[in-house]
């Protein structure tokens, strides 16, 4: 916080006083011209006006102490009065004494109005988490039903067949946006679980890549994996998330063409994702990574919800990882994710 210095301090003293100052210097006038029709003589009316000025700088200089030194209590306070009203001076006076209460009243019900905001948020995460981990039930139940609808060896028709397939792959949406919820929950949670340790980035990227294997073939989009060779330190399932958003992307923007995952030429701890689809706006990289933001690709979408690039961003930043996006309408899309540091307090 930034100190008070005597000198703003003395101004703003001045100022607030201002007007007692101005009547001092009347009331002086008033006895000098007093004294002054009585003729009585310059040097004891000087005396006088002498002994007036200096015991007044003197009361002045005491109470601008006192001033300045409960200024800075003030100012201290600042810090502490969202937790507690202890520590604030004692009032000087009356009016001093209601502003107090006044203070005590709003801090009070801050407090109720934190309180039951804080019960409503926990009601609301436990209410999501409760139906997040139910609906998978449901989910699971219509995927065996998928799985035991006829594959055509019984003569079942093309169109059937196609049919099938797309359910499978809406299903398989829907576990994914279930799983962000859940993964939304989490990260919004005090105590999120993140667990660091050293791991083979090939693997991560593989189980991510595995998830989204039936989606890469239903879109007839081929995957140019290079061989990563790199180990990292990190939170396996949470990276493992991260790396799963970003490929959903891809595979979502892009029509035809391919998704290649690599490392960066010449940073050997920077992963890179880049596919050949429908690219960025220039106007909207700058707050991909905003709640809720979905951009011109968006929109055009009508699908996106703006929310996995937002945790994504969050993920890594409690990872101490960096993530940069790069784009041009129709060029295509590169993320970076940077995996070199790891600022995290290792316990």
């Amino acid at each position: 916080m930034k100190e008070i210095s005597l000198w703003s301090a003395g101004k703003q003293y001045l100022r607030g006083h201002s007007r007692g100052i101005f009547l001092y210097c009347i009331f002086i006038g008033v006895f000098a011209l007093v004294f002054y029709l009585y003729h009585l003589p310059l040097e004891a009316v000087l005396y006088a006006a002498l002994l007036c000025a200096v015991l007044a700088f003197l009361v002045l200089m005491a109470d601008f102490y006192n001033y300045y030194q409960r200024k800075r209590v003030l100012r201290d306070l600042q810090q502490q009065i969202m937790f507690s009203l202890e520590g604030l001076p004692e009032a000087k006076g009356l009016l001093e004494e209601e502003y107090q209460e006044l203070i005590a009243v709003l801090y009070r019900d801050k407090i109720r109005l934190v309180s039951q905001a804080d019960n409503e948020r926990s009601d609301l995460v436990d209410y999501y988490t409760l139906w997040a981990h139910q609906i998978k039930t449901p989910i699971a139940a219509m995927g065996l039903l998928l799985q035991s609808l006829p594959s055509g060896d019984d003569g079942s028709t093309a169109q059937s067949m196609e049919q099938n397939r797309e359910l499978t792959m809406e299903l398989f949406k829907i576990e994914q946006y279930v799983e962000m919820v859940l993964q939304y929950l989490r990260l919004e949670s005090p105590s999120s679980d993140f667990v660091l340790k050293r791991y083979a980035l090939d693997d991560i990227v593989r189980q991510a890549v595995r998830k989204y294997a039936k989606m890469f073939i239903r879109k007839k989009i081929s995957l140019d994996f290079s061989e990563l060779n790199c180990d990292v330190l990190t939170d396996e399932k949470w990276l493992v998330f991260v790396i799963e958003q970003i490929l959903s992307n891809a595979l979502k923007y892009t029509k035809e063409g391919k998704i290649f995952i690599c490392m960066e030429n010449d940073d050997d701890k920077t992963l890179v994702i880049a596919d050949t689809g429908i690219g960025i706006a220039r106007e909207d990289l700058p707050r991909v990574f905003e709640k809720g933001f979905t951009g011109y690709n968006g929109r055009r979408d009508k699908k996106s919800t703006g929310i996995g690039l937002y945790l994504c961003k969050r993920i890594l930043t409690k990872l101490s990882h960096t993530i940069v996006i790069e784009g041009e309408p129709g060029k295509g899309t590169k993320v970076k994710i940077g995996l070199d540091r790891v600022d995290t307090v290792m316990e």
